[in-house]
C-alpha cells in the first residue's frame, strides 16, 4: 500500500515540504493527528480489522470464551486453578504436532502421518530406554532423530519423485503405525520411569509465583519492543504502520491476560515447564516464519509455486524442510503425550499415534486460522486452536460425556473453521486478492 510522505500544506509551510510518512487506517486513509482522531481512527482500525484478516483470531477468541462459559455454568470447577492449570498442559503434546502441522499447510500441502510418527516416537524412546536400558537424554534424541528422518522421508518423495503428499503421507501413518506396533510387541504398552527425564515433560512445575510472573513480563515487555521496531521500521520505509496508542492498548490487553493466567497458574502449583516449553517452541517458530528470509520463502511457495521458482526458491528445498520440521514436532508432541501418560501406547484414544491425534493437530492449525490453502496462518495460531479442543475435552471429562459425543462436536467445529476459511478465500478473491 502505497503512503503519501506529505500531509496538506500548513500556513506558514514551504510547499513540497516533507513531515515524513502519514500513519493510515485500515481502509487506506490517513490518520487523524491529534489524540480525538487518533481514537476515532484506531476505533475504525478496530472495525476494519473485524472485517479483515484479524477477524478469524477474534472470532476464535469470542468462541473460547462462549466455551469457557457453558462449561463454567454447567460445572464450576471448570475454571478453577487446578482445571486451567492441568488444562495448560493438556494442550501442550496435540499443540506441538499442530505447530509442524502449519508449517505444512503454509505450503499448500497436508501431513497425514503426525500422529503415527508421534507414536513411533514415543515407542522408540520406551523400547530404547527401557527395554535395552539406554540413558533417556540419549533415547530422546534418538526419538527425536526419527522423527526428523521420517519427515525428510516424506519430503524426499514429494518433492523430487512428484508424489503428492497425501498419498505418501498417507502411506506413512499405516507404515509407521505398524512399525510402532511392531516395536511394543505383544503387551502394545510399555510404561515409564514416573520419575524420569520424560514424566518430568509434563509433571514438573515451578512453584516459585516469580517464576509465572516474570514470562508474563518478558511476554509483555517482548512483544511492546517487537511492535515499536516494527512501527519504526515501517514509518522509516513510508509504509503503513500502527500508532504509539494502539501499541500500548494492545500491549496492555495482552499483560492483563499475561498476569491473569499466572495468577491463575500460581494459585495451583505454578508455572508448568510444558507450558514453558510451548510458548518457546511458538516464540521460536514464529520468529522463523515472520522474521528470517527463510520465513518468507515459506510463504512465498505458499502463494503460489511457480512464482516461487521464478523468484529463484529452491521450491524442492523448501518443501522438504517443511516435512523435517513437521516430522521432528510430531517427535517432541509424541514424547510430551507418553509424558502425560507415562507409558507408550498407540492402542488409547488419548495416547500418541491414535487417530485422534492427528485431527486434533490438524483441527487445532485450522480453527486457530491457519488456512487449508496455503500462505495464511502462524504458530501463534496454534495456541487459539488447541485451547478450544481441549476445553471441550476438559469440559466433556468433567461433565462425564462419553468420547463418541466429544468427536462429533469437535468435527462439527473443524467443518466450521474449514467453511469459514474456504469462505474468507472466496471473499478475498472477489476483492481481487490473491
Amino acid at each position: 500500500m502505497a503512503v503519501s510522505r506529505g500531509g496538506p500544506q500548513r500556513d506558514g509551510e514551504p510547499a513540497g515540504t516533507d513531515r515524513g510518512p502519514v500513519p493510515v487506517t485500515a481502509d487506506g486513509r490517513p490518520r487523524t493527528r491529534g489524540w480525538p482522531g487518533s481514537l476515532r481512527d484506531y476505533a475504525l482500525e478496530v472495525r476494519g480489522s473485524v472485517q479483515g484478516v484479524e477477524r478469524g483470531p477474534l472470532v476464535v477468541i469470542a468462541g473460547l470464551i462462549v466455551i469457557w462459559l457453558v462449561f463454567q455454568a454447567l460445572d464450576d470447577k471448570f475454571l478453577s486453578p487446578r482445571n486451567l492449570s492441568n488444562l495448560s498442559v493438556d494442550i501442550v503434546g496435540t499443540g506441538l504436532v499442530a505447530v509442524g502441522i502449519v508449517f505444512v499447510l503454509l505450503i499448500r500441502e497436508i501431513d497425514l502421518s503426525v500422529g503415527s510418527v508421534s507414536g513411533l516416537a514415543g515407542a522408540a524412546f520406551a523400547v530404547l530406554n527401557v527395554n535395552q536400558g539406554w540413558p533417556e537424554w540419549s533415547a530422546v534424541v534418538v526419538a527425536v532423530a526419527v522423527g526428523m528422518a521420517v519427515g525428510a522421508f516424506h519430503g524426499f518423495f514429494f518433492a523430487w519423485f512428484g508424489v503428492p503428499a497425501f498419498v505418501v503421507t498417507l502411506a506413512g501413518l499405516l507404515i509407521w503405525n505398524g512399525l510402532t506396533l511392531y516395536l511394543l510387541g505383544a503387551s502394545g504398552t510399555i510404561n515409564i520411569d514416573e520419575e524420569g527425564l520424560v514424566a518430568s515433560l509434563t509433571s514438573r512445575h515451578f512453584e516459585d509465583p516469580v517464576a509465572a510472573y516474570a514470562v508474563a513480563a518478558l511476554g509483555t515487555a517482548g512483544y511492546f519492543l517487537a511492535a515499536h521496531r516494527k512501527r519504526s521500521r515501517h514509518r522509516a520505509a513510508g509504509m503503513p504502520y500502527r500508532q504509539t496508542a494502539e501499541i500500548w492498548t494492545r500491549t496492555g490487553v495482552l499483560a492483563l491476560v499475561a498476569f491473569a493466567a499466572a495468577y491463575t497458574l500460581n494459585r495451583f502449583q505454578g508455572l508448568p515447564l510444558a507450558l514453558l516449553i510451548f510458548l518457546a517452541v511458538l516464540v521460536v517458530s514464529d520468529y522463523v516464519l515472520r522474521r528470517t528470509r527463510y520465513g518468507r520463502r515459506v510463504y512465498a511457495l505458499g502463494g503460489g509455486v511457480e512464482a516461487a521458482r521464478r523468484a529463484g526458491i529452491g521450491v524442492e528445498r523448501v518443501r522438504v524442510a517443511m516435512f523435517m520440521v513437521s516430522g521432528t514436532l510430531a517427535a517432541f508432541g509424541g514424547l510430551f503425550v507418553a509424558s502425560g501418560l507415562t507409558s507408550a501406547s498407540p492402542t488409547t484414544a488419548r495416547a500418541a499415534g491414535s487417530g485422534m491425534l492427528l485431527i486434533n493437530a490438524i483441527a487445532a492449525a485450522v480453527i486457530g486460522g491457519t488456512s487449508l490453502f496455503g500462505g495464511r496462518g502462524s504458530p501463534w495460531s496454534v495456541l487459539l486452536g488447541v485451547l478450544v479442543i481441549q476445553s471441550i475435552a476438559s469440559g466433556m471429562g468433567l461433565l462425564g460425556v462419553e468420547d463418541a459425543v466429544q468427536f462429533m462436536i469437535t468435527g462439527g467445529v473443524l467443518l466450521a473453521a474449514v467453511a469459514a476459511d474456504a469462505l474468507t478465500r472466496r471473499a478475498e478473491t472477489r476483492r481481487g486478492r490473491p
